[in-house]
């Protein structure tokens, strides 16, 4: 890249020669004058180009005035490949697309699972009356899945075999994304489980996926073993390990993200050859940190940086509590429901607990709109308490 070069005068590089004793006496005055005159031209100059325009630099008062420094072109800490530049010119040209919204904006709720839905008749009481406002588009990964619900029937793409802790997750994820974006009235897409379940009725998740410009992508930067541990030095230069962050894998997101993750290729082909399990002798899972630190790279202020599932890791092992019969009541629904703080704790031996409230355009609210690991079993004690617990 050619770096524009700026020319600026320095008082100091000057010579001051000696002048000719044969010069007129009044060159001195007439070059003070000529000064003077300069000077007062500039401050109306300035003056009045403030007066035209309320946003301009008041020259007089520097915490008015940007620096200098903004006024020239960023200076990177290092140049960006060729495939960097090409990948962020088509992010940029599609995040700041126009968005039109059609007359009927639709949700797209894409089930990742590996055969039938256990809570389909839960979902199906969910979904009952808000016909032409959600698509359902479900990924069966190991079994054709036998339906109960008609929102369900005819709704399966074509799915391919998923293996945890492997990039086949995240090429499920992309698989769900390319079907759901084919319906341009789809306009949020969220990602779920088998083993997921609504918190609230319909109206409320609509309104409050639909009436926000942020995707709920979760999102933090943990320096222990299990976050920055995680990093390759192979996936420079385009991903570095300030930028590497982890998070959910379970997202939720506004269909101009949905665009640019199906777009992307660099970022994508960095993770798909340096992160798994096993290279580099670490323990990498493409699923979580893939679109942490993707959109930490190209729009970071577009995430809300909490995942608007809930699952419960208290019990510090591998995979999250799975709820059972014994545990669904209406206090523990309530208890998730009522969260309005997002918590992330770090692996390193700090321990450190990042907390921040869970904001919905400005105002603190709730941040799960659904849970997860819930046991097939639980299905009964569910659909008894849905029409109590599901109001907000």
């Amino acid at each position: 890249m050619k770096t524009a070069k700026f020319w600026r005068l320095n008082m100091g590089d000057m010579q001051i020669l000696p002048g000719s004793r044969n010069r007129p006496t009044m060159m001195k005055p007439m070059w003070i004058i000529l000064l003077a005159s300069f000077v007062i031209m500039f401050i109306t100059c300035a003056y009045i180009y403030r007066s035209k325009n309320s946003t301009a630099c008041n020259v007089f008062s520097y915490r008015r005035c940007k620096p200098m420094a903004n006024w020239l072109p960023p200076v990177s800490a290092r140049e960006y490949t060729d495939d960097e530049i090409a990948s962020h010119v088509v992010f940029r040209d599609i995040l700041n697309s126009p968005v039109v919204v059609p007359k009927n904006p639709k949700i797209a709720f894409m089930f990742l699972t590996p055969g039938s839905l256990p809570f389909e008749k839960l979902w199906d009481n969910f979904f009952q009356g808000h016909e032409g406002k959600f698509s359902v588009y479900v990924h069966a990964s190991k079994t054709k899945p036998v339906h109960q619900s008609h929102y369900f029937v005819k709704r399966d793409i074509r799915s391919d075999q998923v293996v945890w802790g492997k990039m086949s997750m995240v090429d499920a994820e992309r698989r769900l994304l390319s079907n759901a974006l084919q319906d341009p009235n789809n306009q949020h897409f969220i990602l779920l489980s088998d083993s997921c379940v609504p918190l609230y009725n319909f109206d409320y998740i609509f309104d409050y996926l639909m009436y926000t410009n942020i995707s709920f992508v979760d999102c933090f930067r943990d320096p222990g073993p299990v976050g920055n541990g995680r990093y390759s030095e192979h996936m420079l230069p385009e991903v570095e390990i300030k930028d590497f962050r982890k998070g959910a894998q379970w997202f939720s997101m506004k269909r101009k993200h949905a665009l640019i993750v199906m777009a992307d290729h660099l970022y994508y082909s960095k993770f798909h050859a340096h992160c798994e399990p096993g290279v580099d002798g670490k323990n990498c899972i493409p699923d979580e940190h893939y679109l942490p630190t993707f959109f930490t790279i190209v729009d970071p202020g577009g995430i809300a940086n909490w995942s608007v599932t809930h699952v419960d890791w208290s019990e510090r092992k591998w995979h999250p509590k799975s709820y059972k019969t014994q545990d669904i009541t209406y206090e523990l629904l309530k208890n998730i429901t009522s969260i309005d703080v997002s918590v992330h704790v770090t692996s390193d031996e700090e321990k450190e607990v990042q907390r921040w409230p869970c904001l919905w355009n400005g105002i603190q609210k709730p941040c799960y709109l659904f849970a997860r690991k819930f046991s097939p079993e639980t299905l009964d004690n569910l659909l008894q308490l849905f029409s109590n617990y599901s109001s907000p």
